[in-house]
């Protein structure tokens, strides 16, 4: 049992294996916990796009009200782990220790959102060139994750990325702007977020 354990978590997706992914249109999700790993590209595919998004009036006074606090990086491995926490997860270990090396390396990123100091929500990503593949969120706090979204929406705009990919769409992304487009139509614009030269 010892022996099992150890080798799930030292299991990894080798970094240059998730860029050529994310360059190519595919994402990998896990079947729970310690599930074997799934490549995905959907058709259609959901994204947000940056031009479009407003925070509503009343998030505004939500987080004017919780005294949010916004991060970027500070505590990348705190998130994944959190967003993993759920009874039905596809961010298995294998996947966490992947993206923690991916973080170490400057493509995956963190947004975190504090409250008294404490870490209230948050959410990870990838990024290439002038692209923001959105991976999962949580929230400890009413309104702690979707404040962490706008606040990568801001950055992503002021860093000059044009795409912010979330893969597939459900009633949350929905409800914060997100649309589907046919694969053709995202491989088009994937490459040409991808060959520019932003920085997260």
């Amino acid at each position: 049992m010892q022996d099992r354990r150890n080798k799930s978590e030292s299991r990894i997706i080798g970094p240059q294996v998730l860029i050529n992914a994310y360059s190519n249109g595919f994402f990998p999700m896990a079947e729970g916990r310690e599930g074997e790993i799934f490549w995905h590209s959907p058709d259609p595919r959901a994204i947000i796009p940056l031009e479009k998004i407003r925070m509503p009036r009343s998030l505004k006074q939500a987080i004017k009200k919780e005294g949010f606090v916004f991060r970027i990086d500070s505590c990348f491995e705190d998130v994944i782990n959190a967003c993993a926490e759920r009874v039905n997860t596809w961010i298995s270990q294998e996947i966490i220790n992947s993206y923690i090396i991916l973080h170490k390396l400057g493509y995956a990123h963190s947004v975190e959102t504090f409250r008294d100091g404490e870490l209230a929500g948050g959410l990870y990503g990838v990024a290439i060139g002038g692209a923001f593949f959105g991976e999962s969120m949580y929230t400890s706090v009413s309104n702690a994750s979707k404040a962490a979204f706008y606040e990568l929406a801001k950055h992503l705009v002021s860093r000059g990325f044009i795409l912010l990919d979330t893969q597939y769409i459900n009633d949350f992304t929905e409800s914060l702007g997100a649309m589907e487009i046919s694969r053709n139509q995202y491989m088009t614009l994937l490459n040409k977020a991808i060959g520019l030269q932003c920085r997260f």
